[in-house]
């Protein structure tokens, strides 16, 4: 199916909410990095040092990815539910295992809560769009 017709009511939530997952994969993660969130990766339970990097890495180049996934409109709900899970994941494991790392909690959690209702209000306007 050809990705839904780009209107600002479909173009502008998808391109902001594409903008967070480039930012949070390749600024964040990729280059230069924060030292924040690669403390969050070193603190992983049974994760040798020599991974921490590649894993880093690897998480910003996926996360970056989804942000074209965001763009494309294609499977819209099966996008919206994957950033949901992979937000609560995320969430889950640094207050559980890097907990100093993370200064407010209570602004991550509204924060990355703002941006999963945003991922599904761009879902259903890419699914409405196509109908």
């Amino acid at each position: 199916m050809p990705p839904p017709p780009r209107t600002t009511r479909t173009l502008a939530p998808a391109a902001a909410l594409s903008l967070v997952w480039f930012y949070e994969g390749l600024w964040c993660k990729v280059w230069p990095g924060r030292a924040d969130h690669r403390a969050i990766i070193a603190d992983l339970p049974l994760l040798p040092e020599p991974l921490v990097t590649p894993l880093l890495v690897g998480i910003g180049l996926a996360e970056a990815a989804i942000g074209l996934w965001v763009l494309s409109g294609r499977l819209p709900y099966a996008a919206a539910a994957v950033q949901t899970a992979l937000i609560g994941v995320f969430n889950l494991g640094g207050l559980l295992f890097s907990p100093a790392t993370i200064d407010e909690p209570g602004r991550m959690l509204t924060a990355n809560l703002a941006i999963v209702a945003l991922a599904w209000v761009v879902a259903a306007r890419h699914a409405e769009a196509r109908s």
